[in-house]
């Protein structure tokens, strides 16, 4: 292997061993009092939060129309394929581990919850390092997010400390930043992370202006905009597999 893979490979590697220390190492963040308590609570056809819940619906369609687009793609390698299909599954369970949670909203949903995300996540970097660093590294990283991303929701749900999931989420994007300033090797997916990352922001940001945006509009709330929005990180991926079918190669 070219000796520049080898080092982005020990730098990642060295990243996610920070990123690690850091969730062990810092304060313990405990779950907001009224964390559950979310703007819009009307029902609709006797679904309790039925905006939350019904806004999830979205992650779901990305997810298959994603798996209809791979099964139709025959020029990506096994790493970027089998990443790529691991974020589309994870877009699924997360709709339905989103939905189940917001039907009543507990800590234990809110477990649930987590780990539906925890496979579209740990697809998404897997992915990422599959197309600028190596097809090893990203099967690697993928695993590794999964577990780390299982870890994180089991401590947060067995003890309420949130740090390690705050730094699995925020670490996962500042690593994908990261990454953009490295050149795609060879047969790499041309993906807008930069439009991922940007999404992921705008989604945050609704989430924690649940509430001013529901009292703006009066209809929909931060939370229920940050489904819709958060599953759009779908269509840069979409659009890339669907671009390398065009590429000459």
């Amino acid at each position: 292997m070219n000796l520049a893979y080898r080092t982005r490979e020990i730098l990642l590697l060295n990243t996610v061993a920070i990123l690690v220390g850091l969730a062990w190492l810092l304060p313990a963040i405990p779950l907001a009092p009224h964390y559950h308590d979310f703007a819009d609570q009307r029902s609709l056809l006797n679904i309790h939060c039925a905006m939350d819940v019904l806004s999830n619906t979205p992650f779901a369609l990305w997810g298959m129309w994603g798996l209809l687009i791979l099964r139709r793609t025959h020029n990506l390698n096994g790493a970027q394929r089998q990443t790529a299909s691991l974020f589309f599954v994870g877009l699924i369970t997360t709709a339905f581990a989103s939905g189940y949670y917001h039907l009543a909203p507990n800590d234990a949903g809110l477990a649930i919850d987590r780990y539906g995300m925890s496979f579209a996540f740990a697809g998404l970097m897997g992915l990422a390092t599959a197309t600028r660093i190596s097809d090893r590294a990203g099967m690697a990283l993928s695993v590794a997010s999964l577990a780390l991303g299982f870890c994180a929701v089991w401590v947060c749900e067995a003890t309420g400390n949130m740090t390690p999931w705050v730094v699995f989420q925020a670490g996962g994007m500042v690593l994908l930043l990261g990454l953009l300033v490295l050149p795609r090797v060879p047969g790499g997916l041309e993906i807008s992370w930069l439009a991922i990352v940007l999404i992921y922001v705008a989604a945050k940001v609704l989430e924690m202006g649940d509430q001013t945006v529901f009292n703006l509009t009066g209809w929909v709330s931060g939370h229920s905009l940050k489904h819709l929005v958060a599953s759009l990180a779908a269509w840069p991926i979409i659009h890339a597999i669907r671009q390398s079918e065009t590429t000459p190669h």
